[in-house]
């Protein structure tokens, strides 16, 4: 090849990216058909975990569960290689019990691209891309593909970026800077630089990852055991049982003399120097953000994660921290159990770049160049699961958009997964996104434990289920008919035995004491059930807001409509209307800021457009 030629590949769908969002999304547009490229710096980081070494969480765990329902993989592979299981908030109502595992680090990430390299139409290559290609016309600027190292050119009519925290990204540890998204590795600049030719807004957050240490310099004498639970609950709805040997991980503290160390050393914390000037998540912040946030706190609780089978290294899970390398070293000198422990990598500090979601529409397709998709961190958002969920989602409508189809946008109703992008293309994000069973208004439905009747079945109609997943959840929900059916027609002190459920002391062996045949049906259908009958009338009250909120739903908001020309609007709606550009009156109530009147005006207008003038 001479200098002057270009070498071309074809492709229907090109994923940027191959962590947590970029996996799921090149693995749901191979899934639906489309001939997908998946395109990474390097292929020995596919899937890798950058932060801590486990999946779900409160919250966490009913999105990974949503992932899996949709034919996701990260469900599957932390089945596959984890250590350690809990389900959390077991003493809490079951809108709020959320699964967490802890995984064999480098098993899961070797578990997630081999599920890559063996799923059809996909292909995995390592290149490393520098700029974005588009046509513009006077309609419309439309993706075609992107240009790597090599001045290669990869064509697609549709491109998903997932970029993680590699966007223009530094590293800080005390007043060192290094150049990278992650330790050891480096930054992408160029597709940056593309995307503010575009006209695309970027702005920055920053995040951060703890220590690592060596378990054989740990002290666990001094510190408390935490052990998996005595039967572990799958994450995948394919998994029927784990018989796993669990790893247990361990509990310490802070202490008043961290405490003052870190205080002595603020001048040196990128944080507090000025260095760093940019947001963190709130949620998960830095020791020294803790030790000035809660100053009343004496102590912090600390959890010490092996990082897998095969090594000793060990997360320290609650000291995010950029301090230098010397305060580090002191700080563990003087929490119980690590007065020796050796630091094997020292925590840190990452800038990056990332583009306001409110730019946008719900399917992840951006606003200013047909095609395009964002997906992950490169949207304001933290966590795998949050990531692995908008890959899933971005790759499902990139396919879709090549078939001719509309998107699959999932509601408030639905699924976290819809609570999740719904708040970020609607509300935009001020700090780095994490999602908490709060901002679901409709939790008692969209529970952990219900996620494969909610979402297989649309998952199955767009034909990104295998045959034996749903052949699973017909026989699932043969099982709590038959169940439901017992209910009804067997009676006890009077009445029927679904009624007798909703007594609070009444419980599933209660049940099956007087109706043997109850016996017949399995743990998870009979759970189902349970949580069904109990929480009826709560999630009666809820369906009611539900249809409420479709009645909104339905008042459609014509894609191309002026809001500028509404001058009965107040000048702040005129501006966030115009921005997000929302598709119904129940997207419009929900922009920050937006008022019932706001919502009123925008119906009136809607209804009659004669006095739009």
């Amino acid at each position: 090849m001479t200098g002057m030629e270009t070498s071309t590949c074809e492709f229907d769908v090109l994923v940027i990216g191959a962590g947590h969002a970029g996996t799921e999304a090149a693995l749901a547009a191979a899934r639906l058909g489309a001939k997908t490229g998946l395109l990474t710096t390097n292929l020995d980081t596919v899937g890798q975990m950058s932060c801590n070494p486990a999946i779900g969480g409160v919250a966490k765990g009913q999105i990974a569960r949503e992932v899996d329902a949709l034919g996701g993989a990260m469900g599957r592979a932390i089945d596959a290689t984890g250590i350690q299981f809990r389900l959390l908030n077991r003493r809490k109502g079951p809108a709020m019990h959320s699964p967490r595992a802890q995984a064999d680090k480098r098993a899961y990430q070797q578990e997630i691209k081999q599920i890559v390299e063996s799923q059809a139409n996909l292909s995995l290559r390592q290149e490393v891309v520098q700029d974005l290609l588009v046509q513009s016309t006077a309609n419309e600027s439309r993706i075609a593909g992107v240009r790597v190292q090599g001045d290669v050119v990869y064509q697609a009519p549709c491109v998903i970026l997932t970029t993680g925290t590699f966007l223009s990204a530094l590293m800080h540890t005390g007043n060192s800077k290094t150049a990278g998204g992650r330790a050891g590795e480096g930054t992408t600049s160029g597709i940056s630089g593309a995307l503010r030719r575009l006209g695309f807004e970027i702005e920055r957050f920053k995040t951060g990852t703890p220590p690592r240490i060596n378990g054989r310099t740990i002290d666990f004498d001094r510190t408390e055991i935490q052990p998996g639970d005595d039967q572990p609950q799958p994450f995948s709805f394919m998994t029927k049982r784990l018989d796993v040997d669990q790893l247990p991980c361990w509990i310490t503290h802070t202490n008043p003399e961290v405490h003052e160390l870190i205080r002595a050393n603020l001048r040196r914390a990128p944080m507090y120097s000025g260095q760093i000037q940019t947001s963190g998540p709130r949620y998960c912040p830095s020791i020294e953000d803790k030790v000035v946030r809660f100053a009343d706190k004496s102590q912090h609780q600390l959890f010490l994660e092996p990082e897998g089978r095969h090594t000793l290294e060990f997360y320290v899970n609650g000291v995010s921290t950029s301090l230098p390398r010397d305060v580090q070293d002191a700080m563990f000198r003087k929490i119980s159990g690590l007065e020796n422990a050796q630091i094997m990598r020292y925590g840190y500090a990452v800038e990056y770049d990332f583009c306001s979601p409110q730019q946008l529409w719900p399917s992840l397709e951006t606003k200013a160049v047909s095609g395009l998709y964002f997906a992950g961190q490169i949207n304001g958002t933290t966590g795998y699961e949050e990531a692995a969920a908008q890959g899933l989602m971005a790759g499902i409508n990139a396919a879709l958009q090549l078939q001719g189809k509309e998107p699959l946008v999932l509601n408030r109703q639905q699924a976290y997964i819809g609570v999740l992008i719904d708040d970020l293309v609607t509300r935009g994000v001020d700090e780095p996104y994490r999602m908490f069973t709060s901002r679901a208004e409709y939790r008692l439905s969209l529970r952990q434990d219900n996620a494969d009747r909610r979402l297989t079945p649309v998952g199955h109609q767009l034909g990104l289920i295998e045959p034996a997943r749903w052949q699973l959840l017909e026989k699932k929900e043969e099982q709590i008919a038959l169940a439901l059916q017992l209910l009804r027609n067997h009676r006890y002190e009077g009445v029927s035995l679904e009624k007798y459920l909703r007594r609070p002391e009444v419980n599933w062996p209660d049940l099956q004491a007087v109706c043997p045949p109850l016996d017949d049906i399995g743990p998870l259908e009979s759970e189902q059930v349970v949580y069904d009958i109990k929480y009826e009338g709560y999630i009666s009250r809820q369906h009611v807001e539900i249809e409420r909120q479709k009645r909104l739903a339905e008042q459609q908001i014509p894609t191309g409509f002026n809001f500028s020309t509404l001058q009965n609007l107040r000048a702040e709606a005129r501006e966030k209307f115009s921005r997000v550009r929302p598709l119904s009156l129940a997207q419009a109530s929900r922009i920050s800021g937006i008022t019932p009147a706001d919502v009123a005006v925008l119906m009136f207008y809607l209804q009659n457009p004669a006095k739009r003038a």
